[in-house]
């Protein structure tokens, strides 16, 4: 089977391709490598695939395509990676048919609920035209699943928990959650009209290594052990679902890996569901979790809620352990001491001896 992971140089695009590649599967990875954030990260987490900077750095050739190679490397001869954009109308649908993908697992996005309120013509430009450039590919290449990330942005101002997908999702309260919420309607209708099996799966607050730096963890880590104050809006009174990077993967991985058999027997062929940690962490307990691992208290600034933020979050992932036997395992404490540890890894931190 050949995947296409668009957004592969991101975060959960990073891990997901990993987890793929291990379980054996050949895949091309695709992303644009924006300067939304420090874009040597990107360039890390696809180096831990095997790709170049160099080669990471090349755009596709029309109209044939020149990849980036995964040469010398565990994955060696199974992932090839292409540096191009979802809007790019002429260059996709020459990737598709070249490639002849089996599957398609869109993981790419603008990325954000603050940043869309300073940028919104990048959010619809990359979630919303975007989507539709890879719709259209799937359509007229026999693309036999779409699998794409939604977010838990889309409950807006719902107040009811756990979110749970039956609940009504027609008030985002950020123009980053209205896309989301597009997309998934696009899916619906290209469902619908074209037969196109499409898997919906609303991401909540996922964290852990090779995490963005605009993310909480990440944020709170650096500014404590830099001894900047950090954020803490809300006054701290915030709840998040938060789910490691692993776990994520591991339910991203098993939807791709179905065979959709009964779902085109009951034509199910549009399916969302939420994947998460089923649980919900107070914002407090979560920095409280970092100081522990960093040895070093953080200094608070409190501050009001912020526009487009949601108070809580969680998930209600019933449907996905039904369907799939998804059940994430890892706790707050390994997940935190993870990305602490590949934090002082990665950016060479030196903790300071006492005599």
């Amino acid at each position: 089977m050949k995947i296409l992971v668009t957004g592969v140089a991101g975060f959960i695009g990073y891990h997901v391709c990993k987890i793929l590649l291990t379980k054996g599967f050949t895949v091309v990875g695709m992303d644009n490598i924006n300067d939304y954030y420090d874009i040597n990260l990107k360039y890390s987490r696809l180096e831990q695939l095997g790709i170049k900077k160099g080669d990471a750095e090349k755009f596709l050739d029309k109209p044939a395509g020149r990849p980036g190679r995964s040469e010398g490397s565990l994955f060696e001869s199974r992932f090839s990676f292409f540096r191009m954009d979802l809007e790019d109308r002429e260059a996709l649908p020459l990737l598709f048919q070249k490639e002849k993908f089996d599957v398609v697992c869109n993981l790419a996005a603008q990325a954000g609920v603050r940043y869309s309120l300073e940028e919104p013509n990048t959010y619809i430009d990359s979630n919303v035209v975007g989507f539709l450039n890879l719709l259209e590919c799937c359509r007229h290449n026999q693309i036999k699943h779409l699998v794409y990330a939604s977010s838990s942005s889309v409950y807006g101002s719902n107040k009811k928990v756990p979110f749970a997908v039956e609940d009504n999702v027609d008030h985002p309260i950020s123009l980053y959650a209205a896309t989301k919420k597009s997309n998934e309607l696009m899916a619906h209708t290209y469902s619908h009209l074209f037969k196109i099996p499409t898997t919906g799966l609303r991401f909540f607050t996922v964290y852990g290594p090779w995490g963005r730096p605009d993310m909480a963890l990440f944020l709170f880590t650096d500014a404590i052990i830099n001894d900047r104050p950090i954020d803490v809006f809300n006054e701290g009174n915030m709840e998040r679902d938060f789910t490691y990077v692993d776990d994520i993967a591991e339910g991203v991985l098993r939807v791709i890996k179905d065979n959709l058999e009964s779902r085109k027997e009951s034509n199910e062929l549009y399916k969302i569901y939420n994947i998460g940690n089923n649980s919900s962490i107070k914002l407090l307990d979560f920095i409280k979790e970092i100081e522990i691992n960093l040895n070093k208290k953080a200094i608070k600034n409190m501050l009001p809620l912020q526009a487009g933020d949601l108070e809580k979050t969680w998930a209600k992932v019933d449907g996905l352990f039904l369907d799939y036997g998804y059940k994430p395992n890892t706790t707050l404490e390994e997940g935190v001491k993870a990305f602490v540890l590949w934090y002082k890894d990665h950016y060479n931190v030196i903790e300071a001896t006492t005599s």
